[in-house]
């Protein structure tokens, strides 16, 4: 299945056209995030990559930051056409692969560690080969998006029970609705631009989202309470054109690939970074934050897991096997 390019604005054609004209020895690197890498995850792991790649191959790599080139949604659809060689891309994936949508089950991964061992390993490898056949995009490795967390303006919540009669504002994902549903919040599908404003007029009580985000986009000011409960661990892809990585020769695939998993580690460094600073800033700037115990973090499992895993094998159909697979790499991740 090949996901549907989206139209590209002007200025994006404009780029991508005389980014053409260029040598065939030009890598172009597209995502979403700032360009300023010491706080951007994504922009610290094209940076990396470039510098690898341009340090130790004749590749030139070209970086388009920001959204210059369009959402993740339109990224990988100029991957797929060859507009773009490469992109960095998270929460769009699963649209692309559905199968990669499991990685979205709450409460699946206890750590950042966990997950790292499970996207490094064998069931990453294997996620990476089956989102190839899918879409003809190259998984070279995963970095991180981060944990996601709920916020609220009302009271501290510690257990699903705090939860209920709240309104938290959720991407529209079906997915998410399901979430907070089991955990017996009231969920409402809100776009992100949006937020801000649902929030300050009280259309939502909270919403959901890692620590980074909360702090940067000033979040926390119109919220009093935060909960660590990190429902979601969100993975972030660095995804190549297969048919350009194949006409490299070896020793620039050996480079590109290596190039790209460093990157990948970057991108997790400056989100731990990033996640950590961020508690300590909005704590600072009187929010207050709750870390759940173990107990407390298994019981939001038992409410959240069984809707969303629910919806998922409805809608993966025979992918629903990757639903399975990840709890067996977690569980064997976990002793």
């Amino acid at each position: 299945m090949r996901f549907e390019l989206k139209t590209l604005t002007a200025a994006a054609a404009l780029t991508l056209g005389m980014g053409a004209m260029a040598s065939a020895e030009t890598i172009r690197i597209a995502h979403v995030d700032p360009d300023e890498w010491t706080g951007s995850k994504k922009g610290a792991a094209a940076q990396i990559f470039k510098n690898i790649v341009e340090g130790e191959t004749d590749l030139e790599v070209e970086i388009f930051p920001a959204g210059a080139l369009g959402n993740e949604d339109e990224l990988i659809g100029q991957a797929q056409e060859g507009l773009l060689q490469m992109a960095i891309v998270s929460g769009a994936m699963s649209k692309a692969c559905p199968a990669a949508s499991v990685l979205d089950i709450p409460y699946t991964f206890a750590s950042a560690t966990v997950a790292w061992d499970v996207l490094d390993g064998e069931f990453g490898d294997n996620l990476a080969q089956h989102c190839l056949d899918q879409t003809g995009l190259r998984t070279l490795a995963y970095g991180e998006t981060g944990f996601r967390n709920f916020t609220n303006g009302t009271r501290e919540i510690r257990s699903p029970e705090d939860m209920e009669g709240l309104k938290f504002r959720v991407q529209p994902i079906p997915l998410y609705v399901e979430m907070v549903k089991g955990l017996g919040g009231e969920p409402t599908p809100i776009a992100w631009t949006e937020l801000p404003n649902a929030l300050s007029t009280g259309v939502v009580d909270g919403q959901e989202n890692p620590v980074g985000v909360i702090y940067n986009n000033g979040l926390h000011k119109l919220q009093k309470y935060m909960t660590l409960d990190g429902h979601v661990y969100a993975a972030d892809f660095i995804v190549i054109d297969d048919a350009f990585f194949g006409d490299l020769s070896a020793s620039e695939q050996e480079v590109v690939a290596k190039a790209a998993r460093i990157a990948g580690n970057m991108g997790r460094s400056i989100q731990q970074w990033n996640t950590a600073e961020g508690v300590k800033k909005v704590q600072e700037e009187g929010m207050e934050v709750y870390s759940p115990t173990a107990d407390e973090i298994a019981a939001f499992a038992e409410k959240a897991q069984p809707a969303v895993v629910e919806y998922l094998r409805g809608e993966l159909g025979d992918d629903a096997v990757w639903i399975d697979n990840l709890q067996a790499a977690v569980a064997a991740a976990n002793e």
